[in-house]
């Protein structure tokens, strides 16, 4: 029979690439007993676009070419399968989401010979998974056949019962195939990853909670990176061994979501800072039961509050921006420096809060929250992934691309408004704030009602009921990128050439004759004005 090359639509040529992070809460470590897995996409070349890939029968014989997420480059084929299940960015139609961050680890133990990347390998799981376990098995058996090419990864894999992490390396050159392991996270905890391994030891016994490579300690012995006791093996201290950039660009982004949730997280400051060994749990039991919302906030995360807050050092300028533009580190005077890496980035292609519920069907339990660029502007959009049909046209791959503007392309509308505010920050935040919060409370108000309505007609009038998911679901995205513009064009009315425009719940103000009021001058802040006096003296002091 003839054969057949099927070829995954892809985000960009760098899809997963660069530094990401992903924060996790098992069901009974959330308020409404959902499993909830975030992501952020973090690339400085990721187009944001939502990728849509509908279930599908195969003709015997076909193929699926693979390619690496990070370049494009082709690395090969693989078979298909006779049935692949249909994929809406990091979740399926059965609520099985999977998400990613990248840690270099030994660099030697990659091999450029293989054929899967960890992108494909995301993807490959999410396309023939239905459960997590499923989906840990799929990924580890492929790795087994057709190698691993990528450096290290932290995967999150969730379904609505369980999330795991499961870590996985390379072997080299010589030898095909990873090494790897996966944690069951407790349903009572939360749990995080940042682009650094964070699999300590683990039980070696415990197949229903830990599942790992038979060769995952053999392999490290005989390259000599470890040699102690079995029960004593760190998969992080033999594969990833974190330096300072990975606990201070890292580590620091798990502990910062676990801050929030726990306040016995202080006694994990010398780590961050190099005066301990001693390292972040994998995962802990919060001080109450996170909701959907507080996920969205931990994804907007600073430091803020924290000895790292990013608003609180020169650094910040006189509009306290929390960001800093790349690169991380810099010199002065023969020593180095590094800027603190936060959870919410300017450089954020996509990011996701995956909603898992097992007590519902699929095609209404499952909700991937979806925002483009920073997630700190922009706004959370439910989409029922086993429901939709189609991409919503603010975030369809093709709408625009990273060199062409598109004003109908959600990441370029949230692009502009981030791009705008990063120049005024603190003034800036203070209109995007209540708009975001008016849209997603709107959302978070309306999915009970909605879901109400789908669930009454699944059964009887089941095509009904996925078309009003499918419909809102788009719908969303698009009135949502449509009030974005509205959004941007006045921040460019109000702030134009430095002043602030006089107005009330968003009507510009005019004097009794017609023309515009006076703008108003809010100028710097006290702190940076005293900066610019001592570093020029007296040359601008008023004197006469």
């Amino acid at each position: 029979m003839k054969k057949f090359l099927l070829t995954f639509a892809l985000l960009s040529a760098a899809a997963y690439a660069g530094a990401c992070t992903s924060l996790l809460a098992g069901r009974k470590a959330t308020a409404d007993g959902s499993t909830l897995v975030t992501y952020a996409a973090d690339s400085h070349t990721l187009y944001g676009t939502l990728y849509f890939l509908p279930a599908a029968d195969h003709p015997d014989s076909s193929w699926v070419e693979i390619r690496d997420y990070d370049t494009n480059k082709p690395l090969g084929r693989i078979p298909q399968v006779p049935h692949t299940y249909k994929v809406v960015g990091c979740m399926n139609e059965y609520q099985v989401t999977i998400t990613e961050t990248t840690f270099d680890g030994r660099l030697e133990l990659v091999d450029t010979t293989a054929i899967l990347d960890y992108g494909s390998l995301m993807r490959l799981a999410l396309q023939r998974a239905r459960t997590a376990r499923e989906a840990i098995s799929v990924m580890t058996s492929l790795v087994q056949k057709y190698g691993y090419y990528s450096s290290g990864e932290s995967f999150s894999i969730a379904d609505p019962e369980e999330i795991w992490i499961l870590e996985m390396i390379g072997k080299g050159h010589a030898s095909k195939g990873a090494v790897w392991v996966a944690v069951r996270i407790p349903d009572d905890c939360i749990a995080a990853h940042a682009n650094q391994s964070r699999i300590h030891t683990f039980p070696l016994d415990d197949p229903d909670n830990c599942l790992y490579s038979p060769d995952v300690i053999s392999f490290a012995r005989e390259h000599k990176y470890f040699s102690g006791l079995n029960r004593d093996f760190s998969f992080s201290d033999a594969y990833a061994p974190a330096g300072f950039e990975e606990i201070r660009s890292c580590e620091a982004r798990v502990w910062s979501f676990y801050n929030r949730f726990d306040s016995t997280m202080t006694a994990y400051l010398p780590y961050l800072y190099g005066q301990s060994s001693n390292p972040i749990p994998l995962y802990i039991k919060p001080d109450h039961k996170l909701s959907l919302q507080e996920m969205k906030e931990a994804m907007r995360d600073h430091f803020e509050g924290t000895p790292f807050d990013m608003t609180q050092d020169v650094g910040a300028g006189p509009f306290k921006v929390p960001y800093r533009f790349r690169p991380l580190t810099f010199e002065v005077d023969g020593e180095t420096y590094v800027n603190e890496r936060a959870i919410a980035t300017q450089q954020t292609g996509f990011s996701v809060v995956a909603q898992q519920r097992s007590w519902l069907p699929d095609a209404i339990g499952g909700v991937l929250w979806f925002g483009v660029d920073d997630a700190n502007t922009s706004v959370y959009v439910p989409l029922y992934t086993g429901a939709l049909s189609e991409a919503p046209l603010s975030f369809r791959e093709g709408n625009g691309n990273l060199y062409k503007v598109s004003w109908t392309s959600a990441f370029w509308v949230f692009n502009w408004v981030a791009n705008m505010a990063y120049a005024r920050y603190n003034l800036m935040i203070e209109d995007i704030r209540p708009v975001q919060r008016q849209l997603e409370k709107a959302f978070s108000k309306q999915q009970p009602k909605l879901e109400r309505r789908a669930l009454d007609l699944i059964t009887e009038e089941p095509q009904k009921a996925l078309e009003i998911l499918d419909r809102y679901s788009r719908e969303s995205a698009d009135s949502t990128t449509s009030r974005w513009r509205e959004l941007g064009e006045f921040l460019l009315v109000k702030y134009l050439d430095g002043n602030r425009k006089r107005e009330v719940d968003g009507a510009f103000l005019y004097n009794p004759y017609g023309f515009p009021e006076e703008p108003d001058f809010p100028g710097y802040s006290e702190d940076f004005y005293r900066a610019i006096a001592n570093d020029t003296g007296d040359r601008l002091k008023v004197n006469f």
